[in-house]
C-alpha cells in the first residue's frame, strides 16, 4: 500500500493479488490478510470472505475511536465488545442493507453518559468506515452496561 497527500486528498494504492482457486491476498500496513471461498464455492477457506471484513473494519474503526475517547475521558472498563447484527439482501448482488453494532460493556460504576458521548462521537464525527457505510445501508446501534 502506497498513501501520498495531492491537493488536500490522500490518495491510497492497493494492490490485491490471486494466490489460486479462489484466494487471494492483500497487503494492508505491511500485514497480508488472505481471502478465500469456502469449498463449496471453489476455495480451501484459508481466509474470511471479503463482505465479513467490512464488518471488522467497521467495528474496528468505531472501537478503536470510542477506546481513545473513553482513555482521554479516564473512564475504565473491564471489557468492551462490539457484536453486529445484519441483515442481507437475498438476491445478487448480495448487499447488506442494515447493520445494527451493540456496544457491550463490562465493569463497575460504568458512566452511561460518558460512554454514550464517545460512541456518539466515533458514529457522527471520527469513524470514517461509518461515514462510508452509512451512505448505502441503514446503520444504527445500541449501548449495553453489564449484560450478559
Amino acid at each position: 500500500m502506497r498513501i501520498k497527500k495531492q491537493g488536500g486528498t490522500m490518495k491510497g494504492n492497493y494492490v490485491t493479488k490471486w494466490i489460486d482457486g479462489m484466494a487471494f491476498e492483500t497487503e494492508i500496513n505491511g500485514h497480508t490478510v488472505v481471502m478465500d471461498a469456502t469449498e463449496k464455492f471453489g476455495g480451501k477457506d484459508r481466509g474470511p470472505r471479503p463482505k465479513p471484513l467490512l464488518i471488522a473494519a467497521l467495528t474496528g474503526c468505531t472501537g478503536m475511536d470510542v477506546t481513545s475517547i473513553l482513555k482521554k475521558m479516564k473512564v475504565i472498563y473491564d471489557s468492551f465488545e462490539i457484536d453486529t447484527e445484519t441483515d442481507m439482501t437475498d438476491d445478487h448482488p448480495k448487499t447488506y442493507t442494515k447493520m445494527h453494532l451493540i456496544y457491550k460493556f463490562q465493569g463497575n460504576d460504568l458512566p452511561l453518559k460518558k460512554i454514550e458521548k464517545a460512541v456518539k462521537l466515533s458514529q457522527e464525527k471520527y469513524c470514517g468506515v461509518v461515514a462510508l457505510l452509512e451512505k448505502g445501508l441503514e446503520l444504527t446501534y445500541t449501548i449495553e452496561l453489564n449484560k450478559n
